[in-house]
């Protein structure tokens, strides 16, 4: 079942555990932790100064951006799955549901080990 749609920013296909991280100026250590090694971060748009955090991540799922945004560039500096652009998945992606990210079509499908 597709979730959510937008640009494949960098290819690549991986499963695992949704991570909903609101990157602001606000945004603690603490709500970073949750961020574990292979999870899925999804988020408005990354920031530069969350680089360490990011780079834990399994793959990278925004509403916001494009193929020159912060997310995409960085997907493609450390080879991370990357979808930006899709206007919805802060929204529509639960914190802790499993997905399938397909980076190389751009979708997030739901798995049936949810």
């Amino acid at each position: 079942q597709k979730l959510v749609q937008g640009l494949p920013a960098h290819p690549g296909r991986v499963e695992g555990t949704i991570r909903i991280i609101y990157m602001t100026t606000r945004t603690t250590m603490k709500q970073l932790e949750k961020l574990q090694k292979g999870d899925i971060l999804v988020t408005g748009m990354t920031r530069p100064h969350f680089l360490l955090q990011v780079r834990r991540a399994g793959a990278i799922v925004t509403d916001l951006g494009g193929m020159l945004c912060h997310a995409a560039i960085v997907a493609r500096e450390f080879n991370i799955p990357c979808i930006v652009g899709t206007q919805n998945a802060t929204q529509v992606l639960k914190d802790g549901q499993r997905v399938i990210v397909d980076s190389t079509e751009g979708v997030v499908y739901a798995t049936d080990n949810v």
